[in-house]
């Protein structure tokens, strides 16, 4: 259960970075209000995801879900660049965390 924990805590960060951008610097209300709401339950489900997983496993599928997904969701629907070196990028850090799970033991 801690891998859909961490999973959907990945989701929310990749969900709120978006509200986040769309806030213009938390200038408007609700883009604002969804980036923090959904900050604090990403927060939250990695906390839980915490209890029986790696600091460092879980930490790092956190943050390249959250990095892998922002730039799915920006080339997609902010219509931001997509370069052979970006999606380089993007695959090197999928590639770490296919090695960071099966390196876990849990």
């Amino acid at each position: 259960m801690a891998w859909v924990y961490l999973l959907l805590a990945g989701i929310l960060e990749v969900i709120w970075a978006y509200y986040m951008k769309q806030s213009h610097g938390f200038t408007r209300l609700v883009p604002s209000a969804v980036t923090v709401v959904t900050m604090i339950a990403s927060f939250g489900l990695l906390a839980v995801a915490m209890r029986s997983l790696p600091l460092g496993t879980a930490y790092t599928i956190w943050t390249g879900i959250g990095a892998v997904g922002a730039f799915i969701v920006g080339v997609v629907v902010l219509g931001e660049q997509l370069t052979a070196m970006r999606i380089g990028a993007a695959v090197l850090i999928v590639s770490g965390l296919v090695l960071m799970k099966l390196s876990s033991s849990s």
